[in-house]
């Protein structure tokens, strides 16, 4: 089974890891054709493992161990990622310079009754879509400057996700089946 690891919290400020050191990290938990895709924590392997909570705390414990801080870790498949971009989120979204179409991956399930769309108080972040673990949000730049996931994000996603930009989704898909065995 190939899989595709989200990880949060790798290379920003404080928390600087080489794909190489990753890599070898995980081909230490015994990983079959590990690859990464550019330095934002986005790593593919393949093991018979099919149990995903087991993988994730596997996962999730030798990085805390071997970098010392905790990174959550988000799986998913490529039929996964494919389903999730069929859905077009963002077909109806005019996308100016000042806004960013982004994908949240949780670990935890996203609550089904929240209500869409939501705006954050600060009209900095909104959340127009979910499926169970995922969120489409639009970042409203301030300033030029992005929105955090603290508070808003966090609160209503869990503290356990992390972000990707929706074309680097679609990068990191392309990626993931170019070297798919």
């Amino acid at each position: 089974m190939l899989y595709l690891a989200f990880l949060r919290g790798l290379n920003v400020p404080g928390r600087s890891v080489k794909m190489d050191h990753l890599r070898a990290l995980f081909r230490d938990m015994g990983f079959d054709a590990v690859r990464s895709h550019i330095q934002s924590g986005n790593v593919f392997f393949e093991t018979a493992e099919e149990d995903r909570s087991v993988l994730s705390r596997t996962i999730g414990a030798h990085l805390r161990e071997a970098l010392g801080y905790e990174v959550a870790v988000c799986l998913r498949t490529i039929p996964e990622m494919e389903e999730l971009v069929a859905l077009d989120p963002f077909r109806d979204i005019t996308v100016t310079d000042g806004m960013r179409c982004c994908v949240v991956f949780t670990t935890e399930r996203i609550d089904p009754g929240l209500e869409l769309p939501l705006l954050s108080p600060k009209k900095d972040m909104e959340i127009i879509r979910t499926t169970g673990y995922e969120a489409f949000v639009v970042w409203y730049l301030i300033k030029g400057r992005a929105p955090t996931a603290k508070g808003f994000q966090e609160r209503h996603l869990g503290r356990d996700a992390t972000t990707r930009y929706f074309h680097t989704v679609l990068d990191i898909l392309d990626a993931a089946k170019k070297g798919a065995s």
